[in-house]
């Protein structure tokens, strides 16, 4: 086979491992926004208020950080690939179990499996798709993690509005006595089995079998991907940037001369918890009540869904396209100040509202502002820190402690996402949709200067030369 020909085999053996790695992300972003619609469903079915109805939401968030937090060190003791199994049948077991549930414990506890397979899935597959991919491409490819995400999610607001619709209602019965809130649900068993099946003809990651010792099969996966000549150089490098006399631990991510933790252990709790924090996921989880609340029909706005998701896939493939020419902290800066404006612009048309019979009613101009800019806004989340904090997650850390990075990060992700979505119902009674986007548009602005000061770039640079 020439030198060209090889190439190609090995780019079309890593797009097929990414394609399939990332069916992750697209069941990540799924189970995250197929609760969007069934909010209702789930107050009438188990009779729940407004706190009982936001831990109901939010009880998945639970399980990814569970699910974050083990995958560091399960990854780490049984791989990559293993651990996404592991999350594809907890994918297809709370698929189910959530549209079957009778009462919240039991739905709670269906929420928090899926939320172990989200959390788990979240931390893994970037992991493997930068341990898989040559470093020229590796922004590109890792990107496609956060593609697969809205893609889910979007996928999710479809299915979701498409149910509603043909049922006329949520909570309208829709096939065989059951209502379209639980099908909601069901339909994320066919995209769980795939994962499941098609992991099964991806192999472990390279980096993991040198952990463990098996160099040669790990140089037979690094020949498919980028050719016997460097594939023994490869190994090498990889072998020389881990301990030799320990396998990874928690224990690493501290500093051996001071004993404190290493500095870019901080930077990837910062960036996991910004992301976060500037609110992107009320959009996500709670989409549709939001629009409703502004005067738009459920159907409306669970169509206002699909076209935030849209123009949310098109921001990613602009990032896609920029993140290995212009780098990952400036995307991180545009999307920041971006962030800020937009957030502050959504605040101040909120605040020209008046509550009438308990709902916030803007006038057209104000909510046409609303609308247009919330689109801006996370249209630039997708152009900037939904992919690129998953790509630096997945390659900042250097080998020793890429799992144990990724776990603690991965923890703090889920934690923050937990800790916004329960307050939003919270907020929305007590200071409005004002005050909790004024929140937002504070924080956004606050990762503007986290990332000037504190992120250092990773564009181009292979994983051995990472520094911690």
């Amino acid at each position: 086979m020439n030198e060209a020909a090889q190439e190609q085999n090995n780019m079309g053996f890593i797009a097929l491992i990414v394609s399939i790695a990332t069916i992750g992300g697209f069941l990540f972003g799924y189970d995250s926004g197929v609760i969007n619609g069934t909010v209702d469903g789930l107050q009438t079915a188990f009779n729940s208020d407004s706190v009982g109805t936001g831990f109901n939401v939010a009880s998945m968030l639970l399980g990814c950080a569970i699910g974050a937090f083990a995958a560091g060190k399960l990854s780490d003791m049984f791989g990559r690939r293993g651990l996404l199994l592991v999350a594809a049948v907890f994918f297809l077991i709370s698929a189910f179990g959530s549209g079957v549930a009778t009462g919240s414990l039991e739905f709670i506890i269906y929420r928090i499996l899926g939320g172990f397979a989200v959390g788990a899935a979240s931390v893994t597959a970037p992991a493997y798709v930068s341990e898989v991919t040559p470093a020229s491409m590796r922004g590109r490819l890792s990107s496609v993690q956060q593609i697969m995400i809205i893609v889910g999610l979007t996928a999710a607001f479809l299915s979701n509005y498409l149910l509603a619709k043909t049922a006329g209602a949520s909570t309208n019965e829709f096939w065989m006595g059951y209502e379209a809130w639980r099908w909601m649900f069901w339909m994320e068993i066919i995209p769980a089995g795939i994962f499941f099946f098609a992991l099964l003809a991806i192999p472990e990651s390279p980096r993991y079998l040198v952990v463990k010792g098996d160099d040669a099969k790990a140089q037979n996966v690094l020949t498919r991907l980028f050719g016997a000549d460097a594939a023994t150089q490869k190994v090498q490098e990889i072998r020389a940037s881990l301990a030799d006399d320990h396998a990874p631990k928690f224990s690493d991510l501290l500093d051996k001369s001071t004993g404190k933790v290493r500095t870019i252990v901080w930077v990837g709790i910062g960036l996991a918890t910004f992301q976060q924090l500037v609110g992107i996921n009320i959009v996500f989880y709670y989409g549709a009540v939001l629009w409703q609340a502004v005067g738009f029909s459920e159907s409306d706005a669970l169509l206002i869904n699909i076209l935030s998701g849209t123009l949310s896939i098109a921001a990613c493939l602009a990032a896609i396209a920029l993140i290995d020419k212009i780098g990952r902290k400036p995307l991180l800066m545009i999307g920041s100040i971006g962030m800020a404006i937009t957030l502050g612009i959504i605040a101040i048309a909120f605040s020209s509202g008046s509550i009438v019979d308990g709902r916030l009613e803007l006038s057209d101009q104000a909510g046409m502002i609303a609308l247009i800019s919330a689109n801006a806004y996370a249209a630039l989340f997708n152009f900037s820190w939904g992919p690129v904090m998953w790509v630096m997650l997945g390659e900042m850390f250097p080998n020793q402690i890429r799992g144990s990075g990724l776990a603690v990060s991965g923890l703090a992700q889920w934690l923050s996402n937990f800790a916004i979505t329960m307050a939003f119902p919270v907020m929305l009674v007590s200071i409005g949709l004002a005050g909790a986007y004024g929140f937002y548009a504070i924080c956004a602005l606050i990762s503007v200067f986290f990332v000037y000061k504190m992120v250092k770039e990773t564009r181009g640079k292979e994983l051995e030369e990472m520094e911690g």
